[in-house]
């Protein structure tokens, strides 16, 4: 029997192909169980890896965001947020007659829901106003939604002034939906004095509510004389950034075609409707559906995208600008609240260490009672009131 020449060379190339092979598959097995537990170990160790870092600590705390609708009664405020988180925030919703709105004053109803999309939490807080403009007299009907704001500033403040800073809760207001009725011919007396109040405390974004009672053309040109009334009056509304020059043509795109929306007529509703084989959210009419998701239709979806894609600068826009100038205000004339509690808490001090040198004094006597408020009977004939300021620095010479 003859061997055939090349036969023991390619047996030999087949075992070292295998064997090649073998020692790269577990190689990659390897890089990938490293490249899992340590991301870092993977690629190029340096700062380039600090934005994942930043995001991995942002993700794990969580992000928060406070929403403020205001516009008059029946204006579906309360369906177009349902709509726009898919949440019903307003479970146990009462609806007051015509008789309870004539004594009814504007309240401030704030609900809080934690969304978590993809592993992101995100703890919104929706604060409404119901009552709002439906006084016949609505002249200080916007006070209370201004002092509410003012107390937010007021209260972040004060936490962010004190010894613990670690888990400071934002509730302050970082941007508000204004609703503005489509039955009118524009702005209102109470919508102009209203935004110019405000303005300077939190991010306006104006809405037009049930734009599906408007025709194309009565929606453009509703949105035409909204703008030129805000500019007559010198109201600043939220003005959405700039995209970089070094951002892709669609998000400019994106940007340019929001901006163009602004003031958004929406339409909201949580009602499933099937046309053509898929259940949509819509209203229906005799002659039709309207669609809410449909971009043809309304500005839903352009409002939910300015929303999301630009609600880190709302955010920043309130703690820069916003916040920023109610801080600059309030330390320029710091309040009684502020310097009341400045007093307590020097007292409280005080008292503490009079209690603390004070007792060597006492202890012999067995007293059975040491409390605020009580005479204290101490050696020598001395009497003190661990009520009283002065008696207790009396009482740091015993």
């Amino acid at each position: 029997m003859v061997r055939q020449p090349g036969c023991q060379s390619t047996a030999y190339n087949n075992a070292t192909v295998h064997c090649c092979l073998s020692k790269k598959i577990t190689s990659l097995v390897k890089q990938k169980q490293t490249s899992t537990q340590f991301p870092e170990a993977a690629g190029y160790v340096g700062f380039a890896n600090l934005p994942n870092q930043v995001h991995r600590k942002s993700v794990k705390k969580g992000f928060e965001f406070t929403l403020m609708v205001v516009g008059e009664s029946g204006l579906g405020k309360s369906t177009l947020i349902n709509s726009l988180f898919l949440t019903d925030l307003y479970p146990e919703r009462y609806i007051p007659g015509a008789a309870e709105k004539i004594e009814r004053t504007v309240q401030i109803e704030a609900s809080t829901v934690e969304i978590e999309e993809r592993g992101v939490k995100l703890r919104l807080t929706v604060v409404d106003t119901p009552g709002y403009g439906d006084a016949i007299n609505s002249q200080d009907c916007f006070k209370t939604i201004i002092q509410y704001i003012d107390n937010q500033f007021e209260r972040y403040l004060h936490d962010e002034s004190g010894l613990n800073r670690r888990h400071i809760v934002d509730n302050r207001v970082h941007c508000c939906f204004y609703f503005i009725s489509p039955f009118g011919h524009g702005l209102k007396p109470l919508d102009v004095e209203f935004m110019k109040a405000i303005h300077s405390k939190v991010n306006i974004v104006p809405v037009i509510a049930k734009a599906d009672t408007l025709t194309l053309k009565e929606r453009d040109r509703l949105k035409k004389r909204i703008l030129d009334e805000i500019a007559e009056h010198g109201i600043r509304i939220y003005q959405l950034p700039d995209a970089d020059s070094d951002e892709d043509e669609e998000f400019k795109e994106q940007t340019r075609i929001l901006k163009a929306s602004i003031p958004f007529s929406v339409i909201g509703s949580n009602q499933l409707i099937e046309v053509k084989g898929k259940k949509i959210r819509g209203r229906l009419y005799p002659w039709g559906v309207v669609e809410v998701e449909n971009p043809e239709h309304n500005d839903f979806l352009k409002l939910r995208t300015m929303l999301v894609t630009h609600m880190q600068d709302l955010q920043e826009v309130t703690q820069d600008l916003h916040y920023e100038n109610f801080r600059s205000e309030r330390l320029k004339r710091p309040g009684r609240a502020v310097e009341e509690d400045m007093m307590d808490k020097d007292q409280i001090l005080l008292q503490k260490e009079a209690e603390v040198k004070i007792m060597p004094c006492i202890m012999p006597f067995n007293l059975p009672n040491l409390s605020h408020g009580h005479w204290l009977n101490l050696p020598q004939g001395k009497h003190f009131d661990t009520s009283s300021t002065h008696s207790y620095k009396d009482a740091l010479s015993c």
